[in-house]
């Protein structure tokens, strides 16, 4: 199959993969399968050098260049890929003015040999006239530039019009674009340039020309003069100019394939935007491009584009060479101009593509990816053990992890825990023999370790109500409904008598507000009662038992424990209408709240308030937020969820976006309270 070459802004090196056909392998080569491309040139890569990962960088059978941006972070990004299998670069260069240096050097690609650059570079003059920063130009990773013997091929990703905010360093970005390849034609080599200019040409090429003109009041002539437009269309074959061309460019230099197989072609768009929804009604503009220099004008069979593949707010647009093609009056296979000189030969290959012939700005060169040519080599490395002793100690004979914790053990019981606990985690992957280990030391040296730590403070226990043989409840909330169903009592099972823990002791000896509310006129605490304020159901006439958490044992009312105050015989409540520590009476059994009702009074709190419906199609609309400067700016507003239609405005009666449009403040949910 003949070679082809493909442009596409991605909006986002990823992207693409959350739609079809993308999605369904998620891998850069298969990718290119499907565009059966052989030459991919991808714009707005948002990513930083950081962001790169194996799988965008080690596709197999393929090479890439990136230049990404320096200082921006999600920003900008251009990146070629290159079938090995077909074509080869010779040289490789990051920029349009050759002010950046190439990898691990500090000299720049301008001031490189000339059988080590490509050329072209716009002279300290020219560069004077652009009115921008040399190395801000280059720093925001638009350019990257490919050599083939063939000719030389530039991926390029052009500001776009950010509301005039940009325009001095976008007209210097254009300026350095055509200067650039008028030089490279000047010596003699012949050009491609490829990548999202945006910029379109004519009133053909947008489908929003004749409504821009309107609103700013300007007729087509001076629509075609635009800055940008005007160079643009000095450098294209059959370009419309206004006037005299302009000095230096007085011929054009390239020629647009997709245009030129496609003449008078009208909705031939590439780009649509999102925020409206534009691109099922075809409202868009052409500003992606593939474009030559004249003189390979019948080196190509095809172009065009390929509105149908999603993945981005841009489409890809395609070029297909000849299989032959005239080079200065020879026909020669397209591949053996597409590789370095004697590796193929009449379309056959003589010699191998090997790492050897990667070039410097290779991205398979980068410290982080070089000397790995799979994802699978990250995991073939032998993982590192912690030495359990210093390097500074002669060698001896090894000692595992398990043997240092034995001999901790017996040389210094207060430590067991500690270097137990260090030696299990140092022992990479844990085995069976560092668990049985664990085991070793005896309960009686575990029990001396933990009276050497400091006590740690107890923690508060919730309710005491259940036995320490009875099963411990669900905590936490375990579902949705849970929130919605009524608390269930944790009374004791069979009437057995309630116990509390010590720390269930400490909390309430704590809570002194509490003991001196409920204290009896002769200071005694009624602990039964406090008991009770923790435990609805809880039993005043069984005694309290006290259980130890750490023993397991139970202790007798007269039993006494260290920090464990005497505990009086409890008294009957004084009043049936004693409040819960939380600040709520006790409900009566006949008090019951539906959960249905109370769901419903819930759902209607949180609940979005329902979409209005359009006026022409009678569905749901849609919410966007004002972002133009003026009183209205942050302000959310409702619209019809269906696109633009071809003619870009709202219709009435038709299936494209009606009329309708309402502020989000205005609306109160089809008069719902």
């Amino acid at each position: 199959m003949a070679l082809r070459i493909t442009t596409w802004n991605v909006n986002g090196i990823r992207n693409p993969f959350s739609y079809k056909p993308w999605s369904d392998s998620r891998f850069f080569n298969d990718m290119f399968d499907i565009l059966e491309a052989d030459i991919v040139v991808m714009q707005e890569l948002k990513i930083q050098r950081k962001d790169l990962r194996d799988d965008m960088v080690l596709v197999p059978g393929w090479d890439c260049y990136f230049s990404l941006p320096k200082h921006k972070k999600g920003y900008s990004g251009v990146g070629i890929y290159t079938r090995q299998s077909v074509c080869a670069p010779i040289r490789a260069e990051e920029g349009l003015l050759g002010v950046l240096c190439p990898p691990d050097s500090s000299t720049s690609y301008r001031d490189l040999p000339e059988d080590s650059s490509i050329g072209g570079y716009p002279t300290a003059l020219q560069i004077a006239e652009l009115g921008v920063d040399p190395a801000q130009l280059d720093a925001e990773g638009r350019c990257v530039v490919l050599e083939f013997q063939a000719f030389v091929l530039f991926g390029v990703y052009s500001p776009a019009n950010s509301n005039g905010l940009r325009d001095d360093y976008r007209y210097g970005f254009i300026t350095a674009l055509d200067t650039r390849i008028r030089n490279l034609e000047k010596m003699g080599k012949r050009v491609i340039l490829t990548g999202d200019l945006n910029v379109s040409r004519e009133a053909i090429d947008t489908a929003h020309a004749e409504e821009r003109m309107i609103k700013e009041g300007i007729s087509l002539e001076e629509y075609l003069n635009a800055p940008n437009r005007r160079i643009f269309n000095q450098l294209l074959e059959d370009g419309k100019v206004i006037g005299e061309r302009d000095e230096g460019r007085e011929k054009p230099v390239l020629w647009d394939i997709c245009r030129g197989f496609h003449q008078g072609r009208r909705g031939m768009f590439t780009h649509w935007e999102q925020k409206i929804n534009a691109r099922p009604g075809n409202f868009g503009s052409r500003i992606d491009y593939v474009l030559c220099s004249i003189e390979m004008k019948q080196w190509f069979s095809d172009s065009n584009i390929q509105e149908g593949l999603m993945g981005s707010d841009h489409c890809p647009v395609y070029a297909t060479f000849k299989q032959k093609v005239n080079l200065r009056g020879e026909e020669v296979d397209i591949l053996d101009i597409m590789n370095p000189p004697g590796m193929f030969k009449d379309g056959k290959r003589l010699k191998e593509y090997t790492t050897r012939d990667l070039l410097a700005l290779s991205g398979k060169l980068l410290p982080e990816f070089d000397k790995r040519r799979s994802i699978k080599d990250m995991f073939s490395r032998n993982p590192s053990f912690v030495r359990s002793r210093s390097s500074a100690e002669p060698p001896a004979t090894p000692t595992t992890a398990v043997d240092s914790a034995s001999e901790t053990q017996e040389s210094d019981p207060a430590s067991v825990s500690n270097t137990q606990e260090t030696s299990i985690n140092q022992s990479f992957p844990p085995t069976s023999t560092a668990r049985s280990t664990s085991s070793m030391a005896s309960p009686e040296k575990k029990r001396r370790a933990n009276e050497s730590q400091p006590a740690r403070p107890a923690k508060k226990s919730k309710s005491s109500g259940a036995t320490s043989n009875s099963p411990a409840p669900s905590k936490g909330q375990q579902s949705l409904k849970g929130f919605f169903k009524p608390k269930s009592s944790a009374s004791t099972s069979n009437g057995a008598p309630s116990s509390i823990t010590v720390e269930s002791v400490t909390t309430v000896q704590s809570s002194l507000p509490l003991l001196q509310a409920i204290t009896d006129p002769n200071g005694e605490q009624q602990l039964e009662h406090t008991v009770s304020a923790f435990d609805p159901d809880h039993e005043p006439s069984s005694p309290p038992h006290l259980t130890h958490k750490s023993s397991g044992r139970k202790l007798s009312q007269n039993t006494k424990t260290p920090n464990t105050p005497s505990i009086p015989k409890p008294q009957p409540p004084p009043s049936p209408s004693f409040r819960s520590p939380s600040g709520r009476s006790e409900r009566s059994e006949t008090d019951f709240i539906d959960p249905i009702v109370s769901k419903e009074s819930w759902t209607k709190l949180f609940t979005k308030k329902p979409s209005p419906r359009c006026e022409g199609h009678e569905e749901p609309c849609i919410t966007f937020t004002t972002k133009k400067p003026g009183v209205n700016c942050g302000r959310q507003f409702w619209i019809c969820p269906r696109p633009l239609g071809p003619s870009g405005n709202k219709e009435r009666g038709t299936q494209w976006r009606c009329c309708t449009f309402i502020w989000a403040s205005d609306w109160n949910g089809g008069g719902e309270s």
